[in-house]
């Protein structure tokens, strides 16, 4: 590997003098604020919120085992993929790479950023091509998906190590679903590897997709880069406050952990015994995703019936592919009776012919 990461950085991002906020520039305790031109009747919301915010970086690391000068927080995982892009790499010029199928804004911040993209496929296990990737190892950065969105699967951590060994750019880690496996995650190997970044999010296993709270874990050199790029106050005081109170019910969360699991067990099993089903996937996520006869026509049956699903068929290798989420028992069981509907129906129409 020739990582060197100030050979990554944009020559603007490099000389960019950040700009440098009210509560950037005051640390400590006061009870006086006439720094930020703010109202100062106090509703609650009247101040800005701690641009680092340090309380929430706190109890992340109290549950995450990394150190605040570690991460990165955004308005969503999207936030931190736009800063990545946007701190290393040049409109018009640079390039990253995507293994597909995959999540697709990777590749939608790519052309927002006016950046060449390459695509590779996933192999028949929708793992990365090694040889592929490394043939392009000019790309700033890859992404890779883990597990991966929407095929459900774990990426081979071994492939990962092989691809952080060899690869020049910065690897992207995305492990939004890893709560639902156990020890899966690559973030206690962040510290071997100084061109790996980690997303993760509270939007998944912990349930606060409403508030938009992204998590970037790397080295200290990148969390700086992206520190100087980020707007300052990026992360507002009721998403800082509601992931601080949400975040102390550990138990809670690993509760419906627990109960999507299960769910998806059943889910799985059921699935496989209609015919119309030709293949359900492993997953490692909370979702499943199924192969089915004519996926549009599903799709649409559930609809009418009030369901929604998402419809994978035009995607790349998902063709006749849909992604359902692990819901409740309860909407799990009425997945299970529209299923049944769904079964009679093509029984009815069959023997009509």
């Amino acid at each position: 590997m020739n990582f060197k990461l100030e050979n990554l950085i944009r020559t603007n991002v490099k000389t960019l003098n950040p700009y440098s906020s009210a509560r950037d520039e005051f640390s400590g305790t006061s009870s006086i604020f006439l720094d930020a031109n703010e109202n100062p009747y106090d509703n609650g919301v009247n101040r800005y919120p701690d641009p680092q915010q340090w309380k929430l970086k706190e109890r992340l690391s109290e549950i995450k085992g990394i150190a605040k000068k570690n991460m990165i927080l955004g308005n969503g995982s999207d936030e931190v993929i736009d800063l990545l892009l946007r701190a290393f790499c040049e409109p018009g010029q640079d390039k990253l790479i995507i293994c597909k199928p995959t999540y697709g804004m990777y590749q939608v911040a790519a052309q927002i950023n006016d950046l060449k993209i390459c695509e590779l496929e996933l192999d028949a296990n929708f793992q990365p091509d090694v040889k592929a990737i490394l043939e392009n190892n000019d790309a700033k950065l890859l992404f890779i998906c883990s597990p991966n969105n929407p095929t459900g699967n774990l990426i081979d951590n071994e492939i990962l190590r092989e691809l952080l060994d060899q690869f020049n750019g910065l690897i992207v880690l995305d492990e939004a679903y890893i709560d639902f496996v156990a020890d899966a995650s690559m973030l206690n190997e962040l510290c071997k590897y100084p061109n790996l970044v980690i997303l993760q999010t509270l939007s998944k296993a912990w349930g606060m997709a409403g508030i938009r709270l992204g998590m970037g874990f790397a080295s200290i050199d990148i969390i700086e880069v992206l520190n100087k790029i980020k707007p300052p106050y990026n992360v507002n005081v009721l998403t800082q406050d509601k992931a601080l109170e949400l975040l102390k019910n550990e138990k809670c969360f690993e509760k419906e952990v627990e109960l999507l699991l299960q769910e998806k067990k059943w889910l799985s099993e059921e699935l496989r015994s209609f015919t119309f089903v030709e293949k359900v996937f492993p997953s490692q996520a909370n979702f499943i995703l199924i192969r089915v006869k004519d996926a549009n026509e599903l799709y649409q049956f559930f609809v009418e019936k009030g369901i929604v699903i998402r419809n994978r068929t035009n995607v790349s290798q998902l063709r006749n592919c849909l992604r359902i989420s692990v819901g409740t028992k309860t909407e799990n069981q009425n997945l299970f009776a529209a299923l049944k509907d769904f079964e009679k129906k093509q029984l009815q129409t069959t023997q009509a012919k």
